[in-house]
């Protein structure tokens, strides 16, 4: 296994077990770990300049309706505050977008490719690192 994917299994799985924190959102939401307990986590990592972003992105806002997936993501550029919600809704992005504390609790490493998108099983284990753009279609065969 991979040094980088252990660490990211390693860092959830502490995460889950209770020693993780709190974050903040693009829109100063709270999110806890307990949120993300037993439900599937997709964490994608995009940009505004990404054209394969820019067209998935109305698939996770679709697949995080679902209430046992959660979806977070990731501003590859760091982008943060004021200036990441107007950009946030300005792409019509409904799921939460985190910083860079949310991927240091994770141990998540910087993507090689954008779009960029892991998936968690309800255990906190990273399960895929998928580079490339996804479908909500094919996100959800994965969880099955």
């Amino acid at each position: 296994m991979k040094k980088g994917l252990y660490g990211v299994m390693l860092g959830a799985a502490v995460l889950l077990a209770g020693c993780g924190g709190n974050w903040q959102d693009h829109r100063g939401n709270s999110v806890s770990q307990a949120d993300l307990q037993d439900r599937w986590m997709v964490v994608n990592y995009w940009a505004e300049w990404c054209a394969p972003c820019r067209h998935e992105l109305p698939e996770f806002n679709s697949l995080a309706k679902n209430p046992d997936i959660v979806v977070f993501g990731i501003n590859y550029d760091g982008i943060s505050g004021d200036e990441l919600q107007a950009l946030a809704d300005e792409m019509d992005i409904e799921f939460a977008v985190m910083g860079q504390d949310f991927v240091d609790s994770f141990g998540l490493e910087r993507p090689q490719v954008l779009p960029t998108t892991y998936v968690f099983n309800r255990e906190g284990e990273l399960l895929h690192s998928l580079a490339g753009p996804q479908t909500e279609e094919t996100l959800l065969a994965l969880l099955e």
